[in-house]
């Protein structure tokens, strides 16, 4: 299963939760401080809210693979067509994950991710979240 990610900057997570709990009729898969992600069986949909004092704006958006190969697939594929990657490993918004970031031409970051398990923390590098 494939599902395309979403990760929203909110200025006030509760508010965001309860709002987005409500819209889509769901609770939260994960919950930390500062962080909460939705998984949406209908429509499919990671939605990850990341609680910044710039709410209200995209944080990145990405989409979730199945397996490790499937990331490196979609990486090939990328360089293949000429789309700069950078890919990276480890923990990133409390998970760890196998992913390639890229960036649209007007710098919205992009990511092709897969879970790998939980981690306790929220940010490995500069690129994630």
């Amino acid at each position: 299963m494939s599902r395309v990610q979403l990760a929203l900057n909110v200025s006030d997570l509760e508010k965001a939760v309860d709002y987005y709990g409500r819209l889509f009729n769901a609770q939260p898969a994960k919950r930390k401080p500062g962080y909460a992600n939705f998984a949406i069986s209908e429509p499919p949909l990671k939605l990850v809210l990341i609680e910044k004092e710039s709410g209200g704006t995209i944080n990145h958006l990405g989409v979730e693979v199945e397996s490790t190969e499937s990331v490196r697939d979609a990486e090939r594929r990328l360089l293949d067509e000429g789309v700069a990657t950078t890919a990276e490993t480890g923990a990133c918004c409390y998970a760890e994950q196998d992913k390639v970031w890229t960036n649209d031409p007007d710098g919205v970051a992009w990511e092709v991710y897969t879970v790998l398990g939980d981690a306790e923390t929220m940010e490995r590098s500069a690129a994630c979240c």
